[in-house]
């Protein structure tokens, strides 16, 4: 966590197709990012080498949230994301940059995320622990094998 970073490690029990879906799809993106307690709004969605993305997380319990925003730097479908990620309120300034390794691995997805960056009012490790958190979730989204009925 160095330099204001986390670097975060799991492996997935599904595929890397799976995996890359829930960061692509708006929907599904909403349903694991935001940690507990807080609830994610995606305003606009471009998931293109190039495109935008304009979200807001809301804490549950006091209705408080923060908005914020970046760019898609690079994709290569089921196999890496690049973004930047800048909070729109001023007391939060810079802009951090996340990366995403998606790697087939024999029983799922060696799923690795980088986030630099972190402005410096926020303590890496609650990001750290935001992301274990978020990472839990998109875990019980894309494991489960659900048939169709």
């Amino acid at each position: 966590m160095e330099n204001n970073s986390v670097s975060l490690h799991r492996v997935l029990k599904v595929s890397p197709e799976k995996v890359f879906r829930a960061f692509s799809n708006p929907t599904a993106y909403a349903s694991w990012i935001p940690p507990y307690g807080f609830l994610a709004t995606i305003h606009e969605m471009d998931f293109k080498i190039g495109g935008y993305y304009k979200m807001s997380f809301t804490n549950f319990t006091t209705g408080n949230g923060h908005s914020f925003g970046g760019k898609f730097l690079d994709i290569k479908p089921n196999k890496f994301i690049k973004l930047t990620d800048k909070f729109d309120d001023p007391n939060f300034p810079g802009e951090m940059t996340t990366t995403i390794w998606f790697e087939k691995v024999s029983c799922g997805t060696d799923l690795k995320i980088l986030q630099e960056n972190i402005p410096s009012v926020i303590p890496a490790e609650m990001c750290y622990l935001g992301w274990q958190e978020s990472l839990e979730k998109l875990m019980k989204l894309v494991e489960p094998e659900i048939p169709d009925a």
